[in-house]
């Protein structure tokens, strides 16, 4: 089992969660509004945007999906494909082992879990 983590652009959600509901061994994920820096440490936006909260950080959308292994590769590439801008700031993506998974209502364990 693996887990996808993505931090894209606010922008890409939308096409990103297209691209997640096609895809075979995806049965759900989940999104959330974060804030971050990176190289570019959010300076592609003018000094006192109104947007940014927290000086020299920019808003992003962490994605996080949780696929079995044989399925992580072609997850991360449509994650990667619907947010690229080609532009600095598309973010990335991240590919992580899962120890373990537990299904809370139905106590299924593992890959049947996801």
């Amino acid at each position: 089992m693996k887990t996808i983590v993505a931090f894209i652009r606010p922008s890409k959600e939308e096409p990103v969660r297209e691209a997640l509901h096609d895809l075979k061994g995806v049965s759900g994920a989940s999104f959330s509004d974060v804030r971050g820096f990176g190289r570019g440490r959010g300076h592609e936006h003018s000094p006192g945007s109104s947007d940014e909260a927290v000086v020299g950080t920019l808003p992003k959308v962490r994605v996080d999906v949780m696929v079995s292994a044989d399925h992580a590769a072609a997850v991360a590439g449509a994650i990667a494909a619907a947010a690229r801008t080609g532009n600095r700031g598309d973010g990335k993506v991240y590919v992580l082992p899962v120890e373990s998974a537990l299904r809370i209502s139905t106590g299924e364990i593992g890959a049947s879990a996801l």
